[in-house]
């Protein structure tokens, strides 16, 4: 027998042409310790541990549910592979396209597939296949765990061709094994077609159903769940109650200190990068405070102009300007009673700085144009992505104030250090623009989440937020997120730093885009930098200044 090498790009003089397609979609990534079929992870092991998991199943459950156990697993197997199969060949009738799934299993060793009888139509509902099976793994790891069988025994490989034929056709395909290697036969031979069509379908779709001790172990799972509710009516709880999503034990420790201060009247100072999510902190102690019956008043102070901070937030009297028609309330006296959040605090001026340190000591604001003292009791929480003791040093930032807004200072950590939340705030923004513009998404990729594992995150919340919006916008309904849509800058599977050793003059010609590629060589630098903003500033050769500007203006 014939073995045939094959390169990265599936190209070889062994392998017949119309797998090709399939092959290049293979990348063995072996800096990471890595396979990828497309965006899915796959998996070198060897044959026999499938057989000693089939043996261990059997003398612990039973060999009927180790069947359906198996059945299941392949069926999911199948679904996946078809998810990037079945667009594959948009050129080919659907005979052909449809082989993509057995050809996928020799690719993997798993069997050789030849077709007896192949009948497809996806318009009249039509569906009927006769297929050889040579050389299953399946049989053959049977065998040597359990010698001869009185019945079919390739479970895994039916499942996957139940779960590939489904999806490819759009119809519930079942297969039956009506010949098998274990049994004596030379081969093993499977029959598929429509569930009607088979007479004990009642029979074959409940190997497709989940297992009722399965269900009985969902069950126990639901009322533990409901007992530890019952138990411990603190800390989930506490920490929904906080706008941001989270688990970690970072995201715990800001909550659990944000606890202690939401029923005190005591200032926050939030610190911590652009996009972490403060405001949605600030809000969560505003919920959580005896407040939460009156107004929460966010303020972005980077976003007014500086000749109208005072006004904006203190008010102004009629005539107080040219401009001024009438009189206005200001920001801090919408909040009266309740919380304002003061974000980008630093970009206060220096008279609204005094202004805002009379409110913390003694409870008064003036109008702008008025003399009037008008008392007023709020709640401030102030937020800045920038290091405020150093402000005070260079002599942009009042002491004073500094020292009043730092009694309660809290560090909201940046999402590289807080990746196990990940999961979590993909589902919830998924959620949120799936019913925004009315699409079910089927999740991200192996790919993708893999990627957003290793991803530095110069934007945290705010960047994942953006691109998940971006991302369900290009993504078919009912697809899988994948890695091009979530970052259209990785054109290809090649990692970041493959992406910036680029040949300049044909980038040049061909649509190119200037901020596209700075974002990109800022992404390299702030892996390179391992996310100091210093060191990759160093790195691209302008100041940490310019760096910083940069990082806000594209995250």
């Amino acid at each position: 027998m014939a073995l045939v090498k094959y390169d990265s790009s599936g190209k070889n003089a062994g392998y017949p042409q119309e797998i090709h397609d399939l092959l290049s979609k293979l990348h063995f990534d072996t800096e990471h310790g890595q396979i990828w079929f497309d965006e899915y992870r796959m998996l070198l092991m060897h044959t026999s541990v499938i057989g000693y998991l089939r043996k261990d199943l059997v003398n612990m459950i039973g060999i009927q549910r180790t069947k359906r156990f198996f059945i299941r697993l392949g069926y999911q197997a199948g679904l996946k592979d078809a998810e990037v199969t079945t667009k594959m060949r948009p050129g080919l009738n659907e005979e052909q396209a449809f082989m993509a799934g057995p050809q996928m299993h020799g690719i993997r060793g798993m069997v050789q597939v030849s077709a007896n009888q192949l009948i497809l139509n996806q318009k009249k509902k039509q569906f009927y296949a006769d297929l050889n099976w040579h050389n299953s793994f399946e049989a053959d790891v049977h065998l040597e765990q359990f010698g001869p069988s009185n019945e079919p025994s390739c479970w895994m490989l039916l499942g996957y061709a139940c779960g590939y034929s489904s999806y490819a056709t759009g119809m519930t395909i079942i297969y039956q094994e009506i010949e098998c290697k274990t049994c004596g036969h030379a081969n093993c031979r499977i029959i598929g077609k429509p569930l009607s069509e088979w007479e004990n379908a009642d029979e074959l779709i409940q190997f497709m159903s989940p297992e009722p001790m399965e269900q009985e172990l969902i069950a126990l799972q639901a009322e533990l769940y409901e007992l530890k509710k019952s138990i411990y009516t603190t800390s989930k709880n506490d920490y929904s109650m906080f706008s941001s999503v989270g688990q970690s034990a970072a995201y715990q420790r800001v909550c659990d200190l944000l606890k202690k201060a939401a029923g005190a009247k005591v200032s926050i100072l939030l610190q911590g990068e652009t996009g972490v999510g403060k405001e949605a902190f600030a809000r969560g102690v505003h919920e959580l405070s005896q407040r939460k019956e009156y107004a929460f008043v966010a303020v972005n102070c980077a976003a007014i102009p500086p000749e109208l901070i005072e006004s904006e937030l203190f008010g102004v009297e009629k005539g107080a300007f040219t401009g001024a028609h009438q009189s206005r309330v200001g920001k801090f006296e919408r909040a009266h009673g309740g919380t304002i959040f003061l974000d980008e605090v630093i970009e206060l001026s220096p008279r609204a700085q005094a202004a805002l340190l009379r409110v913390l000591q003694e409870g008064e604001v003036e109008r702008v144009g008025d003399s009037q003292t008008r008392h007023i009791d709020v709640r401030v929480i102030a937020a800045t992505n920038e290091d405020l003791e150093q402000a005070v040093k260079a002599g942009r930032f009042r002491a004073d104030l500094y020292y009043r807004l730092n009694i309660f200072p809290v560090q909201i950590p940046p999402l590289r250090e807080r990746r196990e939340d990940l999961p979590l705030l993909v589902e919830h923004f998924l959620k949120r623009f799936e019913k925004m513009y009315d699409k079910q998404i089927q999740g991200v990729s192996e790919k993708a989440t893999d990627f957003m594992q290793s991803y530095a995150w110069p934007g945290n919340i705010r960047e994942l937020e953006n691109l998940l919006e971006r991302a369900v916008l290009l993504t078919e309904d009912q697809q899988l997120i994948k890695l091009k849509a979530l970052f259209p800058q990785m054109h290809s599977e090649h990692s970041v730093d493959e992406q910036a050793n680029v040949d300049l003059d044909k980038l040049l010609t061909e649509g190119f885009d200037l901020e596209q590629h700075e974002q990109q060589l800022i992404m390299t630098a702030m892996q390179k930098a391992k996310h100091n903003v210093s060191e990759a500033a160093r790195l691209l050769g302008i100041s940490r200044a310019k760096l910083d500007y940069r990082l806000n203006k594209y995250y």
